[in-house]
C-alpha cells in the first residue's frame, strides 16, 4: 500500500484559517451582525472568540463547532466559509 502521508506547511494552513476567518466577517457583516452580536448567539458572553478567529490571531480559529453554529446563525450553507477569497 502506499504511503499516503502529506506535509502541509505553516503557511498553508494559517490561510486556510485566516480565509475561513475572512469569510465569517463577510458574512456576518452582510447579515447586518456585530462580532459582540455573533458571540453571543453562540452563547459567549463576549466578541474574543469571533474578534481573534476572524483574523486568525495568536494562531487561534474557528472549530468546527463554531462553524455549524455560526452558519445556523447567519443563515448560510457551511460550505461558503471555504470558499477562497482575496485577501484583505
Amino acid at each position: 500500500m502506499e504511503n499516503l502521508y502529506f506535509e502541509f506547511s505553516e503557511e498553508e494552513m494559517s490561510e486556510f484559517y485566516r480565509c475561513i476567518g475572512r469569510n465569517v466577517k463577510k458574512l456576518r457583516q452582510k447579515k447586518g451582525l456585530t462580532q459582540m452580536e455573533l458571540g453571543l448567539a453562540l452563547g459567549h458572553t463576549g466578541v474574543g472568540t469571533i474578534s481573534v478567529s476572524e483574523v486568525y490571531y495568536n494562531k487561534k480559529h474557528f472549530n468546527l463547532e463554531h462553524l455549524y453554529k455560526i452558519a445556523h446563525i447567519l443563515e448560510v450553507d457551511i460550505c461558503e466559509f471555504f470558499k477562497p477569497t482575496e485577501s484583505i
